[in-house]
């Protein structure tokens, strides 16, 4: 041992008057970095608990519980997760792959608890000292799960759509749709706000397995009108899908149009199965919409015979008489048909209930009656002059376009309403100026801002592709009639504002923005009502009623112990909650059949 050796302890008194360079409470004085993976954190109000963190988590240390705090809505599962850190590993891709950004991670790392219990816990539900820490572990900006973008579809570019009633849409290659599919997490949170509740992403999985056939049995299910969902469904679950957060819902409405288009129609019968045996019991329905072709559908798979009067040439009710065929073929819409008929329910066509048929008939010969005769009228504005021969009601037109009655097709019209019903009719009549007079001069006033109007914004932005003009915030006054009797044009003043602060329907305008919109023809398009006359006087005061509909239980069944109603004529215009309806309907009949 050398001197220096020996001598070398004692040489640390020099540091004695010197500061330490050690910290003098290293528990409490040493923060995390400011990207610290401490412990979670969560924002309530932003969390929708779609469960993908519970998802990737590979110790399953995440548990998705429904809390008090969390309202279970539109978009919200109402679930938020519970972490256990007796099985965390602080890995953090629970916080990357948070769809909302509302999982992150504080800097705190020192949490002293006697309780073991007390480690299982809900961030942003169970309050916790490092909830307001500024610092911690979060999302990257740039980083996304999945890619944030929806796989185009292809369609038809407006100069060769306007020439035709082509179909505009192409659907998805299986290329495509795989990539799509594989934009899905699986959170399931679309199927409570689905009306039917359809196994969404099961359905989504098959076709990322390639597996149709499954694929289609999942949607016919839950809906026998899966080829016309896959074109018009109103799609309020893409609404609420988790995806929409980072970028683009899934197009959860085409791959569903994906799976049937991948499937021979002749292999349906053998996927779906058959039917029950015969229960003796009979069932007449009025009206073959969706509504009543959904309820035909569920009871004849029951083993009940099932009858459906409808009054047209064909079935398919405003799905074939007021959707134009460039949004939904009538071949799509037979194939439903076609199927629902195929397992044994017979529809009676030309035959109109309360004239060639009376209700009291269908009570005597039936065992239960439903009516689901849909919105067939529609409604007026009733301004001055609006009784005009030039004045006519959209769903009228419609009905004579799909039927191939002739009319006098306008050279200039002008359509009141900015609905999808609106949007239908201008673009119909549009086609047909474009083949019979090689230009389009249509024309859609509405009373509510564009960005506010009820119709599909992919219609809105069709229509203005394909050279209508739109024109909100216009109050229709009143149709301009010359001197000879002819209609020249509609008059509308600056809308203000439409309801009052109750909510309820009081417009107010601008009597000095007036404009007068030139045309030859007025399509009113502000909505529908039913023609509920063939019910009789004797059957009309029975039942109950309610702001003029007929007054229903959930389950649709009407004050009158035989007979129910369903669909647009009680839920109002809407295919896929036509389809709800249809299934509840059934359940409920099943039930006071065989009770």
């Amino acid at each position: 041992m050398s001197i220096k050796d020996l001598f070398s302890p004692f040489t640390a008194w020099k540091y004695v008057l010197k500061d330490p360079v050690t910290i003098p409470d290293p528990l409490n004085d040493r923060p995390g970095s400011a990207r610290y993976r401490g412990f979670h954190k969560n924002d309530n109000e932003t969390c929708i608990g779609c469960g993908t963190c519970e998802t990737i988590c590979q110790n399953g240390a995440i548990d998705m519980l429904p809390v008090n705090e969390a309202e279970t809505k539109e978009g919200d599962s109402g679930l938020r997760p519970r972490i256990d850190y007796g099985r965390c590993c602080w890995c953090a891709l629970c916080v990357d792959v948070c769809m909302t950004g509302s999982l992150t991670m504080s800097n705190e790392y020192k949490w002293v608890e006697s309780d073991p219990d007390a480690f299982r816990f809900t961030p942003g539900i169970d309050k916790k000292f490092w909830d307001n820490t500024e610092l911690g572990y979060q999302r990257p900006d740039d980083h996304r799960l999945m890619a944030p973008e929806r796989i185009a579809m292809g369609e038809m570019e407006a100069e060769d759509r306007i020439n035709s009633f082509t179909e505009i849409v192409d659907g998805y290659s299986i290329e495509q749709a795989k990539l799509e599919a594989d934009r899905c997490v699986s959170c399931g949170i679309c199927i409570a706000t689905c009306p039917t509740h359809m196994s969404i992403p099961d359905y989504i999985e098959a076709v990322r397995d390639g597996d149709y056939e499954r694929g289609l049995k999942l949607l016919y299910e839950t809906n026998p009108f899966s080829n016309v969902c896959g074109r018009v469904c109103t799609r309020k679950c893409e609404d609420s899908c988790a995806s929409r957060h980072e970028g683009e819902p899934i197009a959860i409405r085409w791959l569903k149009r994906h799976i049937i288009d991948q499937v021979p129609f002749e292999k349906y019968r053998e996927i779906i199965g058959e039917s029950e045996p015969s229960t003796g019991k009979k069932i007449a329905i009025i009206g073959a919409g969706p509504a009543g072709l959904t309820t035909a559908f569920d009871l004849v798979r029951k083993g009940h015979d099932v009858t459906v009067y409808e009054a047209k040439a064909a079935a398919g009710g405003m799905t074939r008489y007021g959707i134009p065929e460039y949004r939904l073929p009538y071949d799509a819409l037979d194939k439903d048909i076609e199927l629902i008929v195929s397992l044994g329910v017979k529809i009676v066509y030309n035959t109109r209930i309360g004239a060639d048929i009376s209700m009291q008939k269908l009570q005597d010969d039936f065992d239960a009656v439903l009516l689901a005769i849909g919105l067939q009228e529609g409604r007026q504005t009733r301004i001055p002059q609006s009784e005009h021969e030039k004045v006519y009601r959209a769903v009228d037109l419609l009905d004579k376009i799909t039927a191939g009655e002739n009319f006098d097709l306008p050279h200039c019209a002008v359509v009141i309403g900015g609905g999808n019903v609106a949007m239908d009719i201008a673009r119909s009549l549009a086609r047909l100026q474009k083949q019979q007079y090689g230009q389009v001069d249509v024309i859609v006033t509405a009373m509510e801002e564009q960005q506010h109007f009820m119709a599909d914004p992919d219609e809105i932005k069709e229509s203005l592709e394909e050279g209508i003009v739109i024109r909100d915030q216009c109050g229709p006054q009143g149709c301009e009639i010359d001197q000879s009797g002819k209609l020249i044009g509609l008059k509308t003043w600056k809308v203000l504002s439409i309801f009052d602060k109750d909510h309820r329907f009081s417009p107010q305008y601008d009597d000095s923005d007036e404009v007068i919109h030139a045309c030859d023809t007025v399509i009113e398009a502000i909505g529908q009502f039913s023609d509920t006359s063939l019910l009789g006087n004797k059957l009309t005061e029975q039942l109950e009623w309610d702001r003029g509909r007929i007054k229903i239980a959930y389950d649709g069944q009407t004050s009158v112990d035989w007979l129910w109603s369903a669909g647009d004529c009680v839920s109002g215009p809407d295919v896929v909650h036509a389809v709800a309806d249809g299934h509840r309907v059934a359940n409920s009949i099943h039930s006071y059949l065989t009770v």
